[in-house]
């Protein structure tokens, strides 16, 4: 499923420094700013010197301070001025979804490596549109899946391709946030775009990744049901900067995709699995976590106990048996040589996997001798989003059964 880009022409040697700007220099696009800054500090040598060449946004004041924050050398009022810098090697896009197409269209047509933040694009028209545009790309294109960089998700990855857990028997999967229980909060874009934008698309995109990175393609989904629980919001008198608290107006504008979501999933190994995903889910600022079962063991994670796993298996002596707490430390991927204290319990976090994410997409983009694994591809963003369109049938027919294309 991660499939690596396939070689690029346009490569940066390591006698000359990589140039990078960031297009959003709200909360996500200031995670991509750090992860730049700090990618030579991780992992040992290969990248040539990192240039910190700009930070895009239309709001100006928000970009400066991006910019001053993480040592940028400027700050643009607008994504056309990136595309048309000739010095700029390599772009995140942090900005709304319907954005994500023109802006990735007029990079990759300026020669640019791009690295998109998920879901992929607005709409399936665009997701598809992207897809076909990096099929024909002569750079890196890359999606911004961060919890993949996530030692003990990647750990658990291992456990099940090593067949540690046997057989398969069940993927429970959830994504529950708190950042839409109040109502009083604005109206911004992540409340417009029509059912499965809304939280199946902000944080059920990760879920629905990270099951398909672990235990293999999903097949088909069934029994799917949106809600949303807030109708309507307010509408802001402000720019809005990520869940953050804004002034409102009186005015109130209709919500127009799902607070909540849930479903069942065949994979196409015949396992099954479970999720659910909200955004009004009181008291969980991120509550990303999931369960793999199989026959012989089984894994959990939860984000908001990311330094750690749990994991069992069969122990010689039953009366031993039961979940360990498995410590990141440098038996586990990225830990080593990823972090300044090399040593376990001194923790991993969000902001980890921003930069390990940004250290594989530059590694592919210099070419270097010994990459971190490859970044998502737009393809592999297309394939969550068709699962996401799978749910929104689904739960448009009475939770039928509704098959996603297969994986390539």
């Amino acid at each position: 499923m991660n499939r690596t880009s396939p070689p690029r022409s346009r490569r940066v040697t390591s006698a000359k420094p990589l140039s990078v700007a960031v297009i959003g220099a709200g909360m996500a696009g200031r995670s991509h700013a750090a992860g730049y800054r700090n990618v030579n500090t991780v992992f040992g040598a290969g990248l040539p010197p990192v240039r910190l060449a700009a930070i895009a946004d239309a709001n100006v004041v928000l970009g400066e301070d991006a910019a001053r924050r993480y040592g940028y050398e400027k700050a643009l009022p607008s994504w056309e001025a990136v595309a048309e810098d000739p010095t700029i090697d390599a772009v995140s896009i942090v900005v709304g979804n319907d954005l994500h197409r023109p802006i990735a269209e007029a990079l990759v047509a300026a020669g640019k490596h791009v690295l998109c933040e998920k879901p992929l694009a607005g709409s399936l028209e665009d997701a598809r549109a992207m897809a076909e545009l990096e099929r024909g790309a002569e750079v890196v294109t890359a999606v911004g899946y961060s919890f993949r960089r996530s030692p003990g998700i990647a750990a658990i990855r291992e456990h099940v391709q090593r067949g540690e857990l046997g057989d398969l028997t069940l993927f429970s999967g959830r994504y529950w946030c708190d950042y839409a229980t109040d109502p009083n909060g604005p109206l911004t874009w992540r409340f417009k775009g029509g059912p499965g934008s809304g939280a199946l698309g902000d944080v059920g995109s990760h879920v629905i990744d990270i099951a398909e990175y672990v235990a293999g393609p999903i097949a088909a989904v069934s029994g799917a049901s949106l809600s949303t629980q807030i109708t309507k919001r307010p509408l802001p008198l402000g720019a809005v900067v990520g869940h953050n608290a804004t002034p409102v107006s009186d005015e109130v504008g209709e919500v127009e995709n799902e607070d909540t979501a849930s479903f069942t999933a065949r994979f196409e190994s015949g396992l099954v699995g479970t999720f659910s995903v909200t955004r009004t889910g009181f008291g969980l600022p991120n509550g990303l976590a999931f369960d793999v079962l199989g026959v012989g063991g089984r894994a959990a994670f939860d984000q908001h106990r990311p330094a750690e796993y749990l994991f069992d298996d069969a122990q010689p002596k039953a009366r031993t048996r039961g979940a360990r707490q498995v410590i990141a430390g440098p038996q586990l991927p990225y830990f080593a040589g990823g972090v300044p204290m090399e040593a376990p319990g001194v923790g991993a976090g969000n902001a980890d996997h921003f930069t390990y994410q940004a250290r594989a997409f530059l590694d592919q983009v210099a070419d270097v001798a010994e990459p971190l694994p490859a970044c998502a591809t737009f393809a592999d963003a297309l394939r969550t989003m068709e699962i996401i369109r799978a749910v929104v049938e689904s739960s448009r027919n009475g939770g039928a059964a509704t098959s996603v294309p297969p994986a390539v």
